[in-house]
């Protein structure tokens, strides 16, 4: 039976992806909430805002009265709360942005999505689900050994992942308190076409792409668990439809890489692909540039996804090899889109 699902941020990177999904291979109305910050861009959409099931409301999660008409007039099935601001460079140069969407955006929505729940008919409140979208920065630095799992402690170390720890917590003080059905899930690095240009993998493709420097944070020994965003909206459907009421679920990719073996794998991909190297390089590696590290910054992420896995039968279908190159072939191909959502874009940022 078909749902109304009502997607915050759904102009984003993940986002646009889970809209594009949901659109493409389910029968759901998709309302699409939006404020359209410098990372959100509606021509991620274009393949499919003409369709009838679609619908775009330009609105910040921080405006209740806005909030509040949006639910009234589509009165959702489902709540998936994307909306975020998500770059730590920038939450360290400027954490109030932080402050107001990630935490006070996701109080309002949860406020919202109360007085929703408390409005409908029982039929529909036993199907109802507010589904929070977070990320494993939340638990802070890993260490060299060890895997995130959902019951690892919360120990958040720049002013993005305490703003996201923040608003993980409230989400399940309004379960606990309010009974609101919620589900929250922590993925890993995410990577995949239309991401913004400032994250690390498409930074370092459109800079080698032009002969540029390739930036990496202090020796590059920094690891992350790369997930290829098709994978990770397909997880995300299966947690909204089939996982438990109050649960937590950690989505990762089974793909650890440190910040170098991802820029030397862009760089080895690129030689084979690009005959004409920009200023007769002879390979891209060479563009390969050490920047001092930021600060706080943690040296290892990595989840532990076997709970999603065994309970849900969820596993990414994409290795890091075969994502990466329908990325590189992806940034390749689509370098206007890249051009015209990277001219406000700082160039010097990687996570």
């Amino acid at each position: 039976m078909s749902k109304t699902i009502f997607i915050t941020g759904g102009a984003g990177f993940i986002g646009s992806a889970l809209v594009r999904f949901l659109i493409k291979n389910t029968d759901n109305i998709i309302v699409n909430y939006d404020k359209l910050t410098y990372a959100g861009n509606l021509e991620s959409l274009g393949c499919i805002d003409k369709d009838p099931r679609y619908h775009f409301i330009k609105g910040d999660i921080c405006d209740q009265k806005q909030l509040g008409e949006a639910f009234n007039n589509f009165s959702p099935d489902i709540v998936m709360h994307l909306a975020a601001e998500s770059h730590v460079d920038r939450s360290i140069d400027g954490p109030v942005d932080f402050i107001k969407t990630n935490i006070v955006g996701t109080y309002t929505l949860l406020e919202v999505a109360k007085k929703h729940y408390s409005s409908i008919s029982n039929s529909q409140q036993k199907s109802f689900r507010f589904h929070h979208i977070s990320t494993d920065e939340v638990y802070g630095d890993l260490g060299t050994t060890g895997l995130f799992t959902e019951n690892t402690p919360y120990q958040p170390s720049s002013p993005y992942s305490a703003s996201k720890a923040s608003s993980d917590h409230l989400v399940r003080a309004w379960h606990r308190t309010y009974n609101l059905p919620i589900i929250i899930t922590n993925c890993s690095n995410n990577y995949g076409p239309f991401h913004y240009p400032e994250k690390l993998i498409p930074l370092v493709i459109l800079n080698a792409l032009k002969g540029d420097p390739l930036p990496i944070y202090g020796n590059g020994k920094q690891i992350r668990d790369w997930l290829y965003v098709d994978d990770h909206v397909q997880a995300l459907y299966k947690v909204v439809c089939e996982g438990g009421i109050g649960e937590t679920y950690n989505i990762g990719g089974f793909n650890e890489k440190s910040n170098l073996e991802v820029v030397e794998t862009i760089c080895s991909i690129l030689n084979k692909k690009i005959k004409n190297k920009p200023q007769n390089i002879a390979k891209f590696e060479q563009l390969i540039t050490f920047v001092p590290d930021r600060p706080g910054h943690d040296v290892r992420y990595a989840i532990d996804a076997s709970k999603i896995e065994k309970e849900l039968k969820w596993k990414p279908e994409n290795t890091f090899e075969s994502g990466i190159e329908k990325t590189i072939n992806w940034y390749i191909n689509n370098v206007n889109w890249c051009d015209q959502v990277q001219e406000s874009s700082d160039k010097t940022y990687n996570r």
